[in-house]
């Protein structure tokens, strides 16, 4: 949650809208376009399935090709960023303000 946040504020998304991600599925907080790439998100994060075409169908309901294409580019390396750190066990850099 430390970049996200840090990236969120930067982009002016308010605090609501961040601690919304939690139940992304069911707030109002999000339009669908950001719902489906959320979900593809979560279908690329899960280790136990492949992404679902239903679900690729729903992000190009709002993407083009060359947007998906980027999506997947930019969640993977979000992924490997994090398999990173936490191989070498990297601390958090202080993007966000610990409770």
């Amino acid at each position: 949650m430390d970049i996200r946040h840090a990236v969120g504020v930067k982009e002016n998304i308010d605090e609501e809208t961040l601690a919304a991600l939690r139940d992304w599925r069911t707030s109002d907080h999000f339009s669908g376009r950001e719902k489906a790439a959320l979900e593809l998100t979560e279908e690329i994060v899960a280790d136990d399935r492949e992404v679902s075409d239903a679900c690729f169908a729903r992000v190009r309901e709002y993407f083009s090709e060359a947007d998906v294409l980027e999506l997947v580019f930019v969640i993977g390396y979000q992924v490997f960023a994090s398999k990173f750190a936490k191989a070498f066990r990297l601390a958090p850099q202080g993007f966000a303000a610990r409770a």
